[in-house]
Order: C-alpha cells, then structure tokens, then sequence
C-alpha cells in the first residue's frame, strides 16, 4: 500500500477497529485476542498504553503500572499525533504492510519506537530510573536499545528494527527510515554531545554504523553495511568501510522512496 495520506489519529484509529472487526469474522478463534488489543478501548493512546503494557511487563514494573503511566504519555495530543504518523510511515513506506493494524499488533520497529517514545517523556519528568528500566524492558522484548535521552521526531519508519542501537545523544528528524541492525552510536569514551544527528527524510540501509557527533544532512542516504565517521552532505549517498561519496540521489527524501539502489558516480 502507498496511500500518501495524512490521516488524524482519529481517523488511523478508525482504520485499525476496522480491520480488527473483519479479522475478528476472517479467525474466529483470534476474536478475543482482537478484541482485547484493539476493539475494547475508545482510543488509540488507551489501546496502545495496554498493549505495550503486556509486552513489557516484569516483576519490577507490572502491566497495571506500565498501563496507568503510558495512559497519561499517551493522552497527550502531540505524542499520540507522532505515534500516528510512524504508523501512517509505515502504512506507505513498507510494501510488506496492507494494514493500519499490522504495525500497531505486530511490528517491533513501530511498538520498540513507541515504548521509547514514553520513556524518553518520563526521561523528560526526570523519572530517570523508571525510564532506564524501560530501555531495558524493550531491549529485551524487541531486541532494540534506544537511550530515553535521545530525541526522535514522528514519521520515523524502524523496519524490522532487530539489533537496532540509538544512542544518548543521538537525533532522529522527522520522515527518517532506518532499517534493522544500525547503530547511531558514540566513540570511545568521551562525555557530552557525542552521538549521529540524522536529519529530515534520511534512508540508513541495513547493518549500517553511525559513529560520533556527525551530521546525516537532509534527505541522504546511508547505504547498507557501511560505517560513517564523517558527516554526510545533503542528498549524497555514501556507502563502504569507512564510508565515501559514492553516487547522487534522484529523490528529495529517500527515506519515503525506500530505494536502495543508487547510481555511482
């Protein structure tokens, strides 16, 4: 599905008890799951909070008390407007996705981005602690450590998301399409400032390195297993050990293209 839509988290919402209810009717010995994840709550935050909820819970942080504090993250208006758009992201950019409800039920990219998203809010109230065993819980849920600090914009597309690392400093811009196995991480052991900062509508190939405080410039493209120890300009493509220069993009944001095929210089 391309749709190229931009749906309100109403309207995505009302997308998603759709498709549970003909799911429900397609496997019926599925309906109590879906109605348990999906056409039991009145909104997307409320369903979102219990479903990561589930998923994360541990003896330290039990389901109840991971649901009541994603409710409150998850009722705010601008929050549920990012979680929104990652899902639309989603919805165009991965050819494997027919369904508003596929990523919200069962992609670990879009639910690993959405538990950090409360995390990185209650990073932000300075309940580090309660945050820290968070990205514990969805390194070990979903195989993805992204640290609470780090700040991420909406529309992000996480594909496959396994082995994926973001660091403490790192930043993600809007409309970025990361790809499973990529690192944005640091160097050494130096303090402060020292993480990637992938800027608006960057494609990161799979199995790609991002180290130190460099900048992905708008709309580039890392190509697949390269490792980046330099900054990127806008629109280039690089690619290799350690990554060159090599090719020009024929597209403004490659992230929403998902091509990754490039022509060489």
């Amino acid at each position: 599905m391309n749709s190229k839509l931009k749906l309100s988290p109403e309207e995505i919402w009302q997308c998603i008890t759709d498709e549970a209810k003909v799911s429900a009717i397609a496997e019926p010995n599925f309906a109590e799951y879906f109605a348990n994840t999906i056409l039991l709550y009145e909104d997307l935050g409320a369903a979102l909070s219990n479903h990561l909820a589930r998923k994360l819970a541990s003896a330290a942080a039990t389901a109840p008390m991971l649901k009541e504090i994603m409710q409150t993250i998850f009722a705010d208006k601008e929050i549920i407007t990012m979680v929104a758009r990652d899902i639309q992201a989603t919805v165009d950019r991965d050819s494997a996705c027919n369904l508003y409800s596929s990523p919200f039920l069962y992609f670990k990219g879009f639910l690993s981005l959405q538990a950090y998203r409360a995390a990185h809010q209650l990073w932000l109230q300075g309940r580090t602690s309660l945050a820290l065993l968070l990205q514990h819980r969805i390194s070990i849920a979903f195989a993805v450590d992204i640290h609470p600090a780090a700040v991420i914009g909406s529309g992000v597309m996480i594909d496959h998301a396994t082995g994926l690392v973001i660091g403490e400093t790192a930043v993600v811009e809007d409309s970025v399409s990361i790809m499973q196995s990529v690192t944005l991480g640091g160097t050494g052991k130096d303090s402060g400032d020292r993480h990637p900062k992938i800027r608006r509508g960057v494609l990161i190939g799979p199995g790609a390195t991002i180290l130190g405080n460099i900048d992905i410039g708008e709309g580039a493209m890392v190509a697949a297993a390269s490792v980046v120890l330099k900054s990127v300009a806008a629109h280039k493509v690089v690619a290799g050990v350690p990554a060159v220069e090599v090719g020009d993009l024929t597209e403004d944001s490659p992230a929403k293209g998902m091509n990754h095929y490039f022509v060489t210089k």
